[in-house]
Formats: structure tokens, sequence, C-alpha cells
């Protein structure tokens, strides 16, 4: 038996062992995994520091840098997170709806956990605190497969995690860390038939597009966010300015950060220049159409090229078009939006309903920035990931999406 079929028999044994844990007891878990971090606060942002040092060496970029570093307060953030999954409702055990039929049977379909969840991210840690927190609520057991990048913080993490779980009486093998991170770890859990119920990757474009290639086991498509705006020419000019900025500059290397904007003929000439200054005050970098750029004479941008539209920068890029109708916008994002999450900025009601009837994405938005698609932004606490895909779950998924079902028929002696 390789190393890796021993983390999934582990696993599928603290599987069964959770589905006797109360809610009480899986609430008293989470309490104790959140006071674990935080006093182990130290000994994470020293491992942290040690992955820092060396993707800098690497020549990691800024913007990743930032999607990798701990601070005290992001680890403090990490601990509320576990505490707000805690505070959620309960979703295993809910009765979704019950029947009873003619010959007397009582049919009830019942929410219950996956089993065995599988999760293969890149370089953000607190992926860790958070994907084990939810699967835990949700009932299943987890194995976690983070990137190189993050191995000493996602090490440092996972420790005081299963801490919380012993120092709780709950199994630790709930929660595994793969610390083997080479391609053949991140190969071999995506055949762990028997082992693990759902395989869920979360980063870059190409550990999604490997893991739905190869894997034989069932898998949730989530996180590449090649994420549009489009200014209408109704738009008011404070609030378009203000959702471009912040969607593109508070935070690029995440997924539901900008990366095209589209801007409408008419608007432009009076919107576009002062949107752009304030967007490389923030550093952000403009890739224009050659329409755009010619509305911007002195101002130092790089002409956009085709794949400019389809691209994820995860970085201080955004790429500029200027279109004639809301109709040439919707085709735009239809030829190269990858599904995540759109935004219109109108004051004309007829647009905002049509661009929310006709755009097709997880998460679609009317004068509101795309940083809002988040889990614990939509209430749900923590999530896993953001779903493209339409099958079982789409968005951000939180503890329902992290369920299946199950049918109990209650009989009085029935037979066929």
């Amino acid at each position: 038996m390789t190393a890796m079929e021993q983390m999934g028999q582990k696993a599928r044994q603290a599987a069964r062992e959770l589905n006797a844990v109360s809610g009480t007891q899986k609430n008293a878990a989470l309490e104790a995994m959140a006071s674990s971090l935080e006093e182990q606060t130290g000994a994470v942002l020293e491992a942290n520091d040690r992955d820092i040092t060396r993707a800098r060496a690497a020549g990691m970029i800024d913007s990743m840098i930032d999607r990798l570093r701990l601070t005290k307060e992001r680890v403090a953030g990490m601990a509320a997170g576990i505490r707000s999954i805690r505070a959620l409702t309960d979703p295993v055990g809910e009765v979704m709806e019950g029947r009873r039929l003619e010959n007397g049977l009582e049919v009830r379909k019942v929410r219950v956990p996956m089993g065995v969840i599988g999760i293969i991210y890149e370089a953000r840690p607190n992926v860790t605190s958070d994907a084990a927190a939810l699967c835990l609520k949700a009932g299943s057991a987890v194995i976690l497969r983070g990137g190189k990048e993050a191995i000493e913080s996602n090490r440092a993490v996972a420790q005081a995690l299963r801490a919380g779980l012993e120092a709780a009486g709950l199994q630790p093998d709930t929660v595994q860390l793969v610390e083997d991170t080479s391609r053949e770890t991140a190969a071999a859990m995506m055949k762990m038939n028997g082992y693990i119920d759902l395989l869920i990757p979360r980063g870059g474009a190409g550990l999604i597009r490997s893991v739905v290639e190869n894997a034989t086991v069932p898998v949730i498509q989530t996180g590449v966010g090649n994420c549009h705006i489009y200014v209408d020419e109704s738009a008011d000019a404070d609030m378009a300015q203000a959702i471009v900025v912040n969607a593109k500059a508070s935070r690029p290397s995440v997924c539901n950060a900008a990366e095209t904007l589209l801007i409408h003929s008419g608007a432009a000439p009076a919107l576009l220049p002062p949107l752009a200054a304030a967007l490389r005050e923030k550093g952000v970098r403009l890739r224009c159409c050659g329409r755009a750029a010619a509305l911007l004479p002195g101002v130092p941008v790089e002409p956009a090229e085709e794949a400019d539209w389809a691209t994820e920068y995860l970085d201080y890029i955004l790429a500029v078009r200027v279109v004639d109708s809301l109709e040439e916008a919707m085709d735009h994002i239809a030829r190269y939006g990858t599904g995540h999450s759109e935004c219109i900025v109108t004051e004309n009601y007829e647009h905002a309903q049509r661009f929310t009837r006709e755009v097709d994405a997880a998460a679609v938005y009317v004068n509101a920035s795309t940083r809002f698609t988040d889990g614990g932004e939509f209430g749900m606490g923590a999530e896993i990931g953001i779903s493209t895909q339409k099958l079982h779950a789409r968005g951000p998924m939180g503890l329902r999406e992290l369920t299946t079902v199950k049918y109990i028929v209650n009989g009085s002696g029935q037979i066929r």
C-alpha cells in the first residue's frame, strides 16, 4: 500500500467516525482548532517567513507573495474564520423534503456528509484552515495537498489544527496534509478512487486544467477568474471609478479581481481619462485597444493583443476595450469569460436586467465590485472555492455545497 493510499484509508476511517459525532462536538472541535491556531501563531509565522524567503529567491512576483504572506492579523483572521464556520447552522441531517407514499412508505431526502474530500491548492496557507474547518463542519474528513511554495506554512497550520482536534477528542486524521509536494502526489490524489469522494482544485488555470483532465475521482472545477466590468453609457462616473479601482487594485492576486474593463464608446471620452489616472495611482498597468489608447494621449499604456482578453493576470494589469453597445460587451464576455464573476455599471434598468439574464457566470453584479464573490462576503462563513461549473454546485461553495444527499425510507413491512 502506498503512502497516499494509507492516508486515504485513515481518512475513510476518520470519516466513518465523524458520522457518530454530534453538531455540538464538531463545534467544540472547531473552537479548539481556532484556539490552537492562535496559540501557535508564532510557529506559523516563523514557518511562513521561511516560505517567503524561498519564494523571493525563486523570483515570485509581489502579488503572488501577497497571497503567500501571513501576518499576525491574517492568522487571527484565519482563527476568526474557523469560529464563523462554528457559528453556522450544521447542514448535516437537514431534511430537504419528505413525503408519504400511497403504499405507506415515508421517504425523506436528507443532507449527509460527502465522506472524504481532497483539496489540491497553491500558495495560499489560509486555504488549509478554511478547508479543514468547512469539511469538519460538513462532517467530512479532508486530505490537503498544498503547493511547495507554502509547505512550511501549511505544515505549521495543519499541526495546530490537528492538535485542536485531538484536544477536543476527535480523530486527528480528520485533517491530513500531504507533505510531499511533488507532482506524483498530486497525480495520485486525482486517481484515489475508493478513498476520495470529491476532489476540489484551487489555484491557477494550469492546476485546474490538469485536475479536470486527469482525475478519475469526481471533481468540482473552481477558480479561474477572467472577470469583466462593463461600464455602460449611462453609468455614474464616480460609482464606475470606485468599482473598477476596487475590483482591480484592492487585491489583484485573487480570482474575483477584475481583469478586463469594457467601456461604452459614449461614456469613454469623459470617464476613461480620470479612471485611468486613478488606476495608475494604484500601480495598475493598462493594456488598451486602439480606441482606448487614443483617448489617453500622453499616458504610457501598452497595446492589447488578442491573448490579453483571455488572460487572468492576477497582477496589477488591466486590459481595456472600448465597445459600442451592451450587446458587444456581452459578446466579448461570452467569448473570453470563464464563468466566474461579471459586472455591469449602469443607471439603465433594462440594460441591468438584460445583463443579469444573458451573461452566463456564477455571479453577476449590477453596480457592485466583483470582489464580493467570496463565501465569507456571501454569508457562508469561509468557502472552499468558487465553482465555475454547473453540476452540483456553482459560485462560492460553503457548507451545504460540501454535502450530498441520502434517501431514508421508513416502512412497516411493505414489499414490492
